[in-house]
């Protein structure tokens, strides 16, 4: 077993995933990546393990092969952090248990599984940090996405007992739930396409602008990095100031 530390970042094509990356490995972290975008590998200056086919961590044995890699070829493993949801809008009274069971597959199915794969090898060593991204929708209610708020806040409340479960291990367990965030997915499930209706958007944001995925990536490697071993069971709104 090594002397670095060694960290799980589940989905490492997009969104926040590359620039967290990107942070872990120059403060000293070998990495285990799921899926990682065209050409990251080659620019971490640093142990990398690749694990293809894993973003959809609702899929059974997902989460448990980015574990195995971890064990196999570094022998620990000291943070794990996961991007999982699956968005579904419209209204209530227009849903169907279709819709339901949809956003639930992949807004808590999918922590669940990750959690469970990871959270026992973390006790089983005495230590380690787990960060999982949910969504600043299920802090307040969603209008247009009432169901994918609920399931974000029920993947928050998974968060905060599993924290508290194994707190006594020396496992942290925390959430960063965002919104209006700058990437394409966002912008284009917002409907931005020029300057006009980006400022639309932004208005609707107290800090009146979207975040960045490098702003997003410095905030989540505190939870990661081993430098705060005194915060668990916590969940965090990265999103100007919206659901304050």
């Amino acid at each position: 077993m090594g002397d670095r530390r060694v960290a799980i970042v589940s989905d490492a094509s997009s969104y926040v995933g590359p620039d967290l990356c990107r942070v872990l490995a120059a403060r000293g972290h070998d990495l285990v990546v799921g899926d990682p975008a065209p050409g990251l590998v080659d620019e971490l200056e640093t142990d990398v393990a690749v694990v293809e086919g894993v973003r959809n961590l609702a899929k059974e044995g997902a989460a448990e092969q980015l574990v195995a890699a971890a064990m196999d070829r570094f022998g620990r493993l000291d943070s794990a952090t996961a991007f999982t949801g699956r968005i579904v809008v419209g209204r209530f009274l227009r849903s169907s248990i279709d819709d339901l069971h949809t956003v639930l597959t992949g807004c808590v199915d999918a922590p669940y599984r990750f959690l469970r794969a990871v959270v026992p090898v973390l006790v089983e060593q005495g230590q380690g940090q787990v960060l999982l991204f949910t969504s600043a929708a299920g802090v307040r209610p969603t209008p247009g996405a009432p169901l994918y708020s609920s399931a974000r806040a029920a993947a928050t409340m998974l968060v905060k007992n599993v924290a508290v479960e194994v707190a006594p291990n020396g496992v942290q367990v925390n959430a960063i739930g965002t919104n209006f965030m700058d990437f394409p997915e966002f912008l284009g499930a917002n409907g931005v396409t020029d300057e006009t209706s980006r400022a639309k958007v932004e208005a609707r944001v107290p800090m009146g602008r979207l975040g960045g995925l490098d702003e997003l990536a410095s905030m989540a490697a505190a939870f990661v990095d081993g430098t705060s071993r005194f915060t668990t069971g916590q969940f965090l709104a990265f999103d100007g100031g919206w659901s304050a």
